[in-house]
Order: C-alpha cells, then structure tokens, then sequence
C-alpha cells in the first residue's frame, strides 16, 4: 500500500470546517478541509503541476476507447491514485475519443476547456459536495460537444443527465473514495450516453482494476472492477 501525501507519504484527515492552509510547496494560503496528519497540505495547482501534458498526449492519440486513453494518462508522472487531476483526466479523455470516433469538435479548443473547467473542481468533492468531481468531468465532456451554455435548452438538459448519470452509479457503489474507480464509472456511462444521443460509438471494454494496491482505502469485492469479484452488474 502506498501512502497519501506528497511531503512525508502520511495518511490524510479531512477536517469538518474550513481551515486557513499554507502549501507546503508554493507556500500560497488558502482555505481547506485536507490536510495530513503532520500538518502538511498540497494545493490543488501543485497536486496537479505537469498535467498539462495531457495535451500533446491526446492530439497526438488514435485511439476511440476513453479506458485506454485515460489509463495513458494515470502512468504519467502527474498523476497520483487520488486527485482533481482526475476532474480533468475524465472529460480529456472522453473528449479525445470522441473526436476520434467522428465526433465533430475542434479538439485543441475542447481540450484547454475541459482543463479549464475541470481545474475549477477542488479535491474532496466527492465528500464535501456530493458530486464526485470525475462524474462531474463527464458533464462537462457532453456540454462541450454540444456547445451547452446557461441558455441553451437542449444541451443544457443532455449536460445534466450526463453528469446525473455519472453521480447515479457512483453513488449506487457507495464510499470510501477512489478516483480510479469513479472515473472508470463515469467514462462507461459516458460511453453509453453519447451512443444513445449523439449517434457516435466509442469504443469500450472490460475493465479490471490495476490500482488496488495503491489505494489504502480500496473497497475490494464491492468494486466492479475488482480482481477479486470482477463483475459488471452496474452497467447490466
């Protein structure tokens, strides 16, 4: 098992209430509710610093299937088992495997806005917002291929049953939190979504997680993905 902070591996505690929180990296204050248990916090932009390599990772990718392509993305240095690099990491894949499935979008444009939005998403909304930020992600891939704004009427609906969708199934599972295993979640009903009302099939597949043992709080059988009950009743 690995640990979780990125100054001394501790575990982490998220506080009920806000707390004024210096980085231990940038030193920049702001408020939080996650800290570890030495004290030390990690802002969102120093938790997330070499993600903008998902860039040239995706402009340069062929693939149709969103699994592939974030799991790329979850090798690469950048990202951690937990993270708000996932909020970006969800839609920048679906985006991506959107466009190479026929989708017609300007991926360049649509990948600075997903990074955009996404970065916008704190870490531990999951628990603090009953919105997981990856399932949140995926509504955020459906507003942008359909040009969604506060006044449009249909894309504004497609983007909330997105993210509706997304929230629905994690919730189903239930916690402790794994960005992994929500992001998984949130890309499949993607997958389904987009072919039920945008015409365009991604590819998709089985999914057997890889993660587990860096996750001290991984669910085991009750996970779909899970080596030890690999099933996928949740998306039956």
């Amino acid at each position: 098992m690995s640990d979780e902070c990125l100054i001394c591996n501790a575990p982490l505690k998220y506080l009920e209430h806000d707390k004024l929180m210096e980085c231990s990296i940038c030193h920049k204050k702001e408020n939080s509710k996650t800290e570890c248990i030495n004290g030390h916090y990690v802002c969102n932009e120093c938790h997330t610093e070499g993600m903008d390599a998902i860039n040239s990772l995706c402009l340069n990718e062929k693939s149709k299937n969103p699994v592939k392509i974030i799991e790329k993305m979850m090798s690469m240095p950048f990202c951690h088992m937990h993270g708000p690099e996932h909020h970006v990491m969800v839609g920048a894949a679906l985006l991506t495997a959107y466009k190479n499935s026929g989708g017609d979008i300007n991926l360049e444009e649509a990948l600075k806005e997903i990074i955009s939005r996404g970065k916008n998403v704190p870490g531990g909304s999951c628990g603090f917002w009953g919105a997981c930020g990856a399932g949140i992600s995926s509504g955020m891939f459906v507003s942008i291929i359909s040009n969604s704004t506060p006044l449009t009427e249909k894309s504004f609906g497609l983007s909330h049953k997105m993210t509706a969708k997304s929230l629905e199934k994690i919730g189903e599972i239930g916690g402790p939190r794994c960005c992994k295993r929500d992001s998984y979640i949130s890309i499949l009903s993607a997958v389904d979504f987009v072919k039920e009302n945008f015409n365009i099939e991604m590819e998709s597949e089985k999914i057997i997680c890889t993660h587990s043992q860096k996750n001290n709080q991984c669910i085991g059988k009750r996970c779909p993905f899970s080596k030890i009950n690999n099933k996928e009743e949740i998306f039956s």
